[in-house]
């Protein structure tokens, strides 16, 4: 019997991608037959790219990772989870606030969809990272580099500039 089971989901706004989310990409993917990176747009924050954006610039990121695909949705993610058929839904922990947050979400996702949760640590390395503080340190010309995939530091930086005009 192999340790991968199923298909999961890692839903979020990703705006941007970090090296986090990567990190936690990554890790997942090999817990997993099957990863969605599920692109979602969220009512409560302003987002720096259009969800298509977003899923343009994930993809090369994710390229190397054969069993991990991208994917757009609205609404719920348990709606998602049920609609792909995915028996888990993958979370990044960051801190206690982060834990507290969506330790509550998850449990919610249990009692309602019957869908659990897997909940992997971030990095030490990048458990200061989010896409609000990259935006900002972005938009104020700071250095993101050590932040973000490579393949999105180019964009990030010119989206910032253009949205402070």
């Amino acid at each position: 019997m192999t340790n991968k089971t199923r298909l999961a989901i890692f839903p979020g706004t990703f705006d941007p991608i970090t090296n986090g989310h990567l990190d936690i990409i990554r890790r997942g993917s090999n817990l997993f037959e099957s990863l969605i990176v599920a692109v979602g747009d969220n009512p409560d924050k302003k987002s720096l790219f259009t969800q298509s954006q977003r899923i343009e610039m994930i993809r090369p990121a994710l390229a190397a990772m054969a069993n991990v695909k991208v994917e757009a949705y609205a609404g719920l993610t348990i709606d998602l989870a049920r609609r792909l058929g995915a028996a888990t839904i993958l979370r990044g922990i960051r801190n206690s606030a982060d834990l507290n947050f969506e330790y509550q979400v998850a449990m919610t996702n249990r009692v309602v969809a019957g869908i659990e949760t897997v909940f992997i640590m971030t990095g030490p390395e990048y458990a200061f990272i989010s896409s609000s503080l990259i935006k900002q340190i972005a938009r104020m010309g700071g250095d993101i580099s050590s932040m973000v995939p490579p393949e999105v530091l180019a964009e990030i930086q010119a989206a910032c500039k253009a949205s402070d005009r």
